[in-house]
């Protein structure tokens, strides 16, 4: 739900609230937060929280480092797994300068804005994410092994699946968060899982998506497990992916599918280096089932581009190549600006493909683009991508890749 100023405060001095986090993510997406007391929270409100930016991977340097947090109220959840008397609650913050203005390396506020664009040219856009992650075993240290928790198979269940109370414990965690699940199942890997989220505005499914992340780890802690995000854990295994669902509605009523298609598979390369943002992440790419190809399809999942069938009129567009450790607002921003731009181009699609092109000898004779084989093939392109410069700060491209 989302609650105003007025119904926090309420509700954090009726539930008998004791420690307020107001959270943020760095241009990495990695999840950082602040803690404050009750009694600053007003202040917060008015004013923002200030903290030093030059400690945050690449939010800046010594000088000029002051920056404020700004809570978002809309975004308060409790935190379940924290005591019941004296609670914790968690809001999502966007960042300024202590003048007002918008911190440009932010990406929350980033994709908020991407999503203003796209409302005045007359869309409104709805995500899901669908992460898959791997449950390991600890050592004696508390630290990770990698021997995975269990060895079932795609959809498997318990006594096979040993991570399925896990599994439920997190949907249940998230569903107490106002997160809802659509789906949990073992995935292909041993001891990997997968859960997918309802659609969402792209704001809240980034938010969603970082939530996701922390409770996951959370929860396999207490259980003395440890949950790996990371794009190819195991050699022989399938690797870890982010699997992004982009549903879009247009004033004018039109069929948004064939412009979120054109759009996805026209820029696809030059922004693989923010859905793909390590250099392990080429290790899963082109390998069971993970794309290689600019290409889409109907029902084929080893292309990067999937349409599946419409259940209960709702239609949607999948994209399969990013994975667990890119940004999800970097991800979701830049696929709003590529939609949008496929709506205005009127691209026609090419032929969708519907064979395995991980097969050996199936590109023969086809004439596809390749996604970057390698990080630094990806961040060349991204460099000198016009559509990336028009559509991210420069500051923020020298921070992500480093200054050039």
């Amino acid at each position: 739900m989302g609650y105003t100023i007025d119904e926090v405060m309420q509700y954090v001095a009726e539930e008998d609230v004791k420690f307020i986090r107001l959270a943020f993510c760095d241009i990495f997406g990695k999840p950082m937060n602040i803690s404050i007391m009750p009694t600053e929270l007003e202040r917060a409100f008015l004013h923002g929280i200030a903290f030093d930016a030059s400690a945050v991977r690449g939010f800046g340097e010594e000088s000029g480092s002051d920056l404020i947090l700004c809570p978002d109220p809309s975004t308060l959840a409790l935190l379940p797994w924290r005591p019941e008397h004296g609670r914790v609650v968690r809001m999502y913050c966007n960042i300024t300068y202590p003048d007002g203005s918008p911190f440009e390396l932010d990406t929350r506020s980033l994709l908020a804005a991407a999503d203003e664009k796209a409302k005045a040219a007359g869309y409104s856009f709805k995500f899901g994410t669908e992460y898959e992650f791997y449950l390991f075993k600890t050592d004696e240290h508390g630290l990770p092994t990698r021997e995975p928790y269990d060895r079932a198979g795609y959809m498997d269940i318990a006594p096979e699946d040993k991570g399925e109370n896990i599994s439920r414990e997190i949907c249940l965690t998230l569903e107490q968060m106002g997160i809802i699940p659509e789906s949990s199942h073992h995935e292909e890997g041993p001891g990997q899982n997968t859960i997918a989220f309802r659609y969402s505005d792209p704001l809240s499914a980034a938010d969603n998506a970082i939530t996701f992340k922390s409770v996951v780890r959370t929860i396999t802690a207490r259980s003395g497990l440890f949950a790996d995000f990371s794009p190819k854990p195991l050699d022989d295994a399938p690797g870890n992916a982010l699997h992004v669902h982009i549903s879009a509605t247009a004033d004018d009523s039109r069929d948004c599918i064939p412009g979120i298609v054109a759009g996805v598979l026209t820029r696809a390369r030059e922004l693989t280096a923010f859905f793909n943002p390590s250099e392990e992440s080429y290790k899963r790419l082109g390998k069971m089932k993970a794309p290689a190809y600019v290409s889409w399809s109907h029902g084929n999942r080893s292309q990067l581009v999937r349409v599946p069938v419409a259940q209960w009129g709702n239609r949607r567009v999948e994209l399969r190549s990013p994975d667990p450790l890119a940004n999800p607002y970097l991800i979701i921003l830049l696929l709003i600006y590529a939609c949008l731009e496929g709506f205005e181009s009127g691209a026609m699609l090419p032929e969708p493909i519907n064979i395995d092109l991980n097969a050996s000898g199936a590109v023969e004779g086809m004439c596809l683009q390749q996604l970057p084989k390698t990080y630094q093939d990806a961040k060349k392109l991204a460099l000198e991508s016009d559509f990336v410069r028009a559509h991210l700060p420069k500051r923020l491209l020298d921070s992500f890749f480093g200054k050039q």
